[in-house]
């Protein structure tokens, strides 16, 4: 074979794979590296709860409990293991729904968060229901009345929102609306354990509104931001010159690509929604996850804090893998 023959049939190094060789789908690889995350994620979080000030026995026993007692109790919980077999103990509880027990009040955590659980998502799913349409149409009105008022207006309130922690726009609502200025909405979530958290609208108001601000002000500039560049696009003018009428340019053409261009934003605006509702939890004393952390970590409850997190850890993943996929399809588009 010639020497022009062998490089003609071998493939350059840096060349993409062709159509016949065997590459891993980019699903399976993107599943697998999420695996591992949350594998290395599990180990973190287990050194890092393990490693907090204090002996867990005796902060549950009380100062007065004797050196027996507090050996007894770390041989019963297994703290006297080495810290691998600790970790694959709770590992394979994890995995098998057996999380343990709470060191608080001895009971099981998966009675504990799975209320909890079903109260934060509620409140996530809640404000992203409200986020999505609300920023779309706030974008592409300020994108269509670009420099008008309503366009000023949106942009400079949308950067000072963005620049605000959640706990800073959750007490300015708390301030606002369940104090003596308006005092017309309870500025704390009273909702019965067991109870759904819609069965009390008025405890989610302050709670939702919270997170809907935060997360409005963010994807509704990126749609806008996405809107514009589509109005400003080589096909939309085009459009316009084939004679195409304003609105079905808009509709046909601006908007589809807009939110194709925006829609991975929505993902990770999800994932960022779903972990501050540990922080919103916080400020309106909300029975959520987040709450659930908080007083886990104040009493060392460990198998609490650890599946708390854990399921947070994991529902953040997964809302960046449906980013993920948003990003590839609109790629794809």
């Amino acid at each position: 074979m010639s020497e022009q023959a062998a490089r003609t049939r071998a493939p350059h190094r840096g060349s993409p794979p062709g159509p016949g060789s065997t590459t891993i789908p980019w699903p399976v690889r993107r599943l697998g590296s999420g695996v591992l995350v949350l594998f290395l994620v599990s180990v973190l979080l287990f050194l890092v709860t393990q490693a907090l000030p204090g002996d867990v026995a005796r902060i549950v026993l009380g100062k007065d409990a004797t050196a027996d007692q507090v050996a007894a109790l770390r041989q019963q919980l297994g703290l006297d293991q080495p810290l691998v077999a600790q970790y694959w103990n709770w590992l394979t509880g994890v995995l098998t729904g057996q999380m343990g027990t709470s060191l608080e009040n001895g009971e099981p955590v998966a009675d504990i968060i799975g209320p909890r659980m079903a109260n934060s998502f509620a409140l996530g799913l809640t404000s992203m229901a409200l986020i999505l349409p609300i920023a779309v149409l706030l974008g592409v009105l300020t994108a269509r009345h670009r420099d008008s008022a309503l366009d000023k207006v949106f942009v400079a309130v949308s950067s000072l929102f963005t620049a605000l922690p959640a706990f800073v726009v959750g007490m300015l609502l708390i301030a606002l609306f369940a104090t003596s200025v308006l005092d017309v909405l309870p500025g704390v979530s009273t909702i019965p354990p067991g109870d759904l958290p819609w069965w009390y609208p008025a405890e989610l108001v302050l709670p939702v509104t919270t997170l809907t601000l935060m997360g409005v002000m963010y994807l509704g500039r990126l749609v806008r931001a996405s809107f514009i560049d589509a109005m400003d696009s080589e096909y939309v003018q085009t459009a316009r010159l084939k004679g195409l009428s304003g609105r079905r340019v808009l509709l046909r053409h601006a908007l589809p690509n807009a939110l194709a261009a925006a829609l991975p934003a929505a993902g990770l605006v999800a994932a960022v929604t779903i972990t501050g509702v540990v922080v919103v939890e916080h400020v309106y004393s909300y029975p959520g996850l987040g709450t659930a952390v908080i007083s886990a970590v104040n009493s060392h409850d460990l198998p609490v804090m650890q599946a708390c997190i854990l399921v947070l850890a994991t529902t953040y993943y997964l809302f960046n893998l449906l980013a993920d996929v948003f990003a590839a399809m609109s790629r794809s588009r």
